[in-house]
């Protein structure tokens, strides 16, 4: 316990972190660094979030309205070119203008499909990371305090066997006091950390389904493959009569639903 004393003197002047780590030996050290690493982890998603969090706004309502009423007359160009700052850093406004363009420009819909797959999944990677670690951070602060309290009943243990189990009250409380300390600062430290992740991912959900929503209104007003004419509108057959109907440069609801645009 000398040692540690004289490293924690040495890492952390004498204040709060000086006595934490007094109380609780090496292991309150690993969970003061824990506790560092998960709240610059969480300010680093809160700031990244910020600018580059795929979300709704006014443009993207009324381009998407405009798009589920009329898509020859959609202009997802104009949107990307008068969008500010914020909006050039929304990954869902790329999203959306890059699928409609590619849709108005007669693109193959399934190659659409698979290049939208793969964009809407890396809008959301880099907030993956960051969640991970402030998991893994809640996961193993109670196991950190859990050895804490290992270590400080083995301490109070070997200070009963060194006086052959005539120890006091005094040389037994030391290690019981670094066992309780370990075991709360392992509490507190993972508590919030896990409130955090379970925030975190409840509102990683949500923009996969606010994702996954606008992509379906987009793909199910998507080209035609060719034009009806009226050679193909005669019926050959009885089975294809109901194809005679006139049909637009756009029909709703004739591809299946992209259910799962973000994976």
């Amino acid at each position: 316990m000398n040692s540690i004393s004289a490293a924690s003197e040495s890492l952390f002047p004498s204040g709060p972190l000086s006595q934490l780590v007094e109380m609780g030996g090496p292991v309150m050290m690993v969970l003061i660094a824990l506790a560092a690493v998960g709240l610059v982890t969480f300010f680093y998603l809160m700031l990244f979030g910020t600018f580059y969090t795929p979300r709704f706004n006014r443009q993207l309502r009324h381009l998407l309205n405009q798009w589920q009423a009329d898509p020859a007359s959609a202009r997802p160009r104009d949107v990307r070119q008068q969008a500010g700052l914020l909006g050039r850093t929304n990954p869902l406004m790329h999203l959306l203008t890059d699928t409609m363009s590619a849709c108005q420009q007669g693109s193959n819909i399934a190659a659409v499909r698979e290049t939208t797959v793969r964009d809407a999944q890396n809008a959301l990677e880099p907030f993956e990371a960051p969640l991970k670690i402030i998991e893994v951070i809640a996961a193993l602060a109670p196991l950190l305090g859990l050895l804490g309290t290992v270590m400080g009943m083995m301490e109070a243990f070997s200070a009963m066997a060194a006086t052959e189990g005539r120890a006091n009250a005094s040389q037994l409380s030391g290690g019981i006091y670094e066992a309780l300390a370990t075991t709360a600062a392992g509490l507190v430290v993972a508590i919030p950390f896990a409130a955090l992740a379970a925030w975190i991912e409840f509102r990683l959900r949500r923009i996969h389904k606010n994702i996954n929503s606008a992509l379906v209104s987009v793909f199910n007003v998507t080209p035609l493959t060719a034009p009806v004419t009226e050679e193909s509108a005669e019926p050959v057959q009885p089975a294809r009569e109901k194809t005679a109907e006139p049909a637009a440069d756009y029909a709703l609801g004739n591809n299946p639903r992209y259910a799962h645009a973000a994976g």
